[in-house]
Formats: structure tokens, sequence, C-alpha cells
């Protein structure tokens, strides 16, 4: 079982928002760029996020912005604005285990339990780590490199 993509694009598509607050103007076809994806996957993410309350979009050239401080925003709250099935579950079981089969009749029984307690502390970890650690590391990062690139001209 793996995640999509859209939850890695979305904290990247918001760290982009918090990194350049205040220095450009963020639009779908700059985070295209930053990202290297097509400017409509950004546009389906902007979506969600702006339905989750997590942002607010501007037409044109305004860009768009975050709705909330970086403090505010926890990744399980970018999680659940573009990850969750339908019913809120992470694991989406096979339908229709054959009844006739003593595993096919009881695997909901033996594995939903676990399946409920891994989401449960994914999700635990995730309401743990804010979009203002994630940019507090880039800013590091960022510091990093600059540091490294002028020793090596010196």
């Amino acid at each position: 079982m793996q995640l999509s993509s859209r939850f890695t694009i979305a904290v990247h598509m918001l760290s982009g928002f918090a990194f350049f607050e205040g220095q450009r103007s963020i639009t779908s076809e700059f985070l295209a760029g930053s990202i290297h994806v097509h400017p409509v996957v950004v546009r389906r993410l902007l979506l969600m996020l702006k339905t989750a309350g997590i942002i607010e979009v501007r037409r044109g050239r305004g860009g768009s912005h975050l709705a909330r401080s970086p403090e505010e925003i926890t990744l399980y709250d970018i999680y659940r604005a573009t990850e969750l099935l339908d019913d809120g579950k992470l694991f989406h079981f096979h339908e229709h285990p054959n009844p006739a089969c003593p595993v096919g009749r009881n695997i909901h029984r033996a594995l939903d339990g676990h399946l409920a307690a891994v989401q449960e502390a994914m999700e635990e970890k995730l309401r743990s780590i804010r979009l203002s650690d994630i940019i507090a590391e880039l800013r590091s990062a960022a510091c990093t490199e600059s540091t490294e690139q002028n020793e090596k001209q010196s």
C-alpha cells in the first residue's frame, strides 16, 4: 500500500506558500515549476486545500496564500485534505472475501483492528508535525547550502 503523491505535492505547495510569503506571488504555474508537475495537478490540489480551509485562492495574478499560519497547519490536516478514502479509512479492504474459506470468512475479524491501529499511529504522528517545522527545516537546508557555496567560492 502506498499513498499517492497528492500528499507530498500538497506539502511541497504549502511549503512554497510559507517559504516565499511576502517575496512573490504564488501561482499554480510557479508551484508546478518547483514541483515539476503539470499546472493542472497543482490546480486540483489547490481546490482540495481550499475546500479544507487550508488556503485561500485569488483568481488571476494574485496567486494564493495560506488561510492559517504554518504553526496552525499540521501534516494531518494536509493528509485529510488530499488522501483519505471516502469512508475515512486509509486502507481499502477487498470487498468480497470467500465466506466458504476459513481465512476469507475471518480476515476482517483478524485484520481490521490492526489496520485501524496502524492508521491511528500514523495519523497521530502527522498531527505532531506542523508546516512550520517543515519550513524551518527548509530554511536551515537553504542556509547550509548558501554557506557551503560561499566556502567553495573562497
